[in-house]
């Protein structure tokens, strides 16, 4: 364990160059709470759906909460009942134990209502697809209304998702 150590301290960590700043973050959640006031008056509020992902998706939204990104400070809150969100944000494909779940959280959620489709299995079942226990992906059991690819996609890439969705709203 020293021994690495010592390598690391001489050779010293490599980390990637960030392409966005605190800067850019902050015009993005200027941009984010503007246009939440201009449809909602209030906060924007999802409810996180896993559909039987791997939860890598997870993590980037959950990276969102910490305090680089920190969303709340911009008006979007995530929310532990469909009953009180704004919309769905939905990760992986969607497996045969999930498909009722999924439905129920969708009717309970109030209108008008919002899908977010977060990662590649989302659409097309992913790595998953043809597997005795996957549906496949979400597009023919629910109306999506926005779709964030990648796997995960980036932070960076669902704030620039939730700010699309929510400037097509207003």
């Amino acid at each position: 364990m020293i021994d690495i150590a010592k390598i690391r301290f001489k050779n010293k960590i490599l980390t990637e160059d960030l392409e966005f700043t605190n800067e850019n973050i902050e015009i993005l959640g200027k941009k984010l709470k503007d246009s939440i006031n201009k449809s909602f008056k209030r906060s924007f509020f999802i409810r996180e759906i896993d559909t039987g992902s791997c939860n890598a998706c997870e993590v980037e939204i959950n990276a969102l909460s910490n305090p680089y990104y920190n969303l709340e400070r911009f008006g979007i809150s995530f929310v532990p009942s469909p009953k009180f969100a704004d919309a769905l944000m939905i990760t992986g494909p969607l497996t045969k134990a999930m498909e009722y779940p999924l439905h129920n959280a969708y009717e309970l959620t109030p209108n008008p209502k919002y899908v977010i489709a977060v990662g590649d299995c989302t659409m097309d079942g992913g790595v998953f697809k043809d597997s005795y226990a996957i549906k496949d992906g979400i597009m023919s059991d629910v109306k999506v209304d926005l779709w964030i690819k990648g796997c995960p996609p980036e932070p960076i890439d669902l704030i620039n998702g939730l700010l699309k969705l929510l400037e097509k709203i207003s």
